[in-house]
C-alpha cells in the first residue's frame, strides 16, 4: 500500500478514536483545517492550453507569505494537491515547474521546510508512484542553497542530493564488481546485451518475489532474453550468503544471479538502496532508462518506446 494512502488513513483514524472519548461539546468543537484549492482555468483559455495554464497557475491561490497556513491547512490534503499537481501538469522531466515551486515556498524558512516535506512525501518516498529523482533533486538544492537553513541543516539534504544525483536517467550508470555462485567476479559494464534489467533485491522480501514474478510472466521480457538482447542481472546486497544461497532456486536459470562481495554498492552508496527491489534499466552503453523502480510494465514500456531499438 502506498504511504500517501497510509497517511490518509491515519488521519481519519486519529479522527475517529478522537470522536470516543466524552467531552463538553464546546471543547470537542475544532475549526475545520482550511483547504487548498487549485486556480479554476478561465473560459477564455483554449482547451489545448489548459493544461498549460495550470502547469503555471496551480498554486496561484496559496499565499506562500502566509506561515499561520501550515498550522490551518489539512497536509494530508496537501500531499495530495502536490501528487495531483505532478501526475496532471508537470513533465517526468521538467524541473523548471518544480523550481519555480521551490522559489515560490522560500519566502520563509516554515514554508520552505513545509513544501520539501510535500515533496518528500510525493517525489521521494519509495512507496509513492510519483516517486521521480529528477523533479525531487530541484527541491533538494533549494534545501541547499537556502538562506533560512544552517550549515548543520543542509547536511541530510546535501546526502540526498548526491545520493539522487547518482545513476540518473540518460546517464552511465554507476559500475561495480559482482560474484556469482562458481566464485567468479566480473564488473558489471562487460555484460553485452542490448539491455540490462538490473534487479537489486532480497531473498526474504515479498515484493522482490512479487517483481521477480512479473518478470518472469512477461512474454516480452522473455522474448528479448531469448534472443539475448536483455540479460537480467539479480544482484543481492548483503552479506548472509546463506540466505543467498537458499534463495539462488528462485532465480531463473537465464538470469545472472550474484551478488555484492564486500556489500561495495552498499557501503560506498553506488546506488541508493534505502528501497529494495529496486530495477534499473540500462542501454547497451550502460545509460539509465529506468531508474530504481518497481513496475515492470515500465520497463516494457521504456524498451518499446527506445528510438535507438532495431
Amino acid at each position: 500500500m502506498k504511504r500517501i494512502l497510509w497517511i490518509a488513513l491515519a488521519a481519519l483514524l486519529v479522527a475517529a478514536c478522537g470522536g470516543k472519548k466524552s467531552r463538553p461539546a464546546q471543547s470537542s468543537a475544532r475549526p475545520a483545517p482550511r483547504t487548498f484549492r487549485a486556480v479554476t482555468v478561465p473560459s477564455t483559455v483554449p482547451p489545448e492550453e489548459r493544461r498549460a495554464y495550470l502547469r503555471d497557475h496551480y498554486w496561484d491561490n496559496f499565499d506562500f507569505r502566509d506561515t499561520t497556513l501550515l498550522a490551518e491547512v489539512d497536509t494530508v490534503a496537501m500531499v495530495r494537491a502536490l501528487f495531483a499537481y505532478v501526475a496532471n501538469f508537470v513533465a517526468p522531466d521538467d524541473r523548471t515547474a518544480i523550481d519555480t515551486l521551490m522559489r515560490r515556498a522560500s519566502a520563509s524558512k516554515p514554508m520552505t521546510e513545509y513544501f520539501a516535506m510535500l515533496a518528500e512525501r510525493v517525489l521521494h518516498d519509495p512507496n509513492s508512484p510519483a516517486r521521480n529523482d529528477e523533479l525531487y533533486i530541484p527541491v533538494l538544492e533549494a534545501l541547499v542553497s537556502s538562506p533560512w537553513l544552517d550549515r548543520w541543516e543542509r547536511i541530510a539534504p546535501q546526502h540526498d542530493l548526491r545520493m539522487a544525483s547518482q545513476n540518473r536517467i540518460g546517464r552511465p550508470a554507476n559500475d561495480f564488481r559482482y560474484t556469482t555462485a562458481d566464485g567468479a567476479t566480473r564488473r558489471m559494464y562487460d555484460i553485452r546485451a542490448e539491455y540490462l534489467l538490473l534487479f537489486i533485491n532480497n531473498p526474504g522480501c515479498n515484493m522482490c518475489k512479487t517483481v521477480r514474478e512479473a518478470i518472469s510472466a512477461s512474454p516480452m521480457l522473455n522474448e528479448l532474453i531469448e534472443r539475448g538482447k536483455l540479460k537480467v542481472l539479480a544482484l543481492f546486497p548483503d552479506e548472509d550468503l546463506t540466505e543467498w544461497q537458499e534463495y539462488r532456486p528462485q532465480i531463473p536459470a537465464r538470469w545472472i544471479n550474484a551478488y555484492d562481495k564486500g556489500c561495495v554498492v552498499r557501503d560506498r552508496e553506488l546506488y541508493d538502496l534505502k528501497a529494495i527491489p529496486a530495477l534499473y534499466l540500462l542501454d547497451r552503453d550502460k545509460r539509465v532508462m529506468v531508474k530504481d523502480a518497481v513496475d515492470v510494465g515500465l520497463i516494457e514500456w521504456a524498451i518499446d518506446h527506445d528510438d535507438r531499438k532495431n
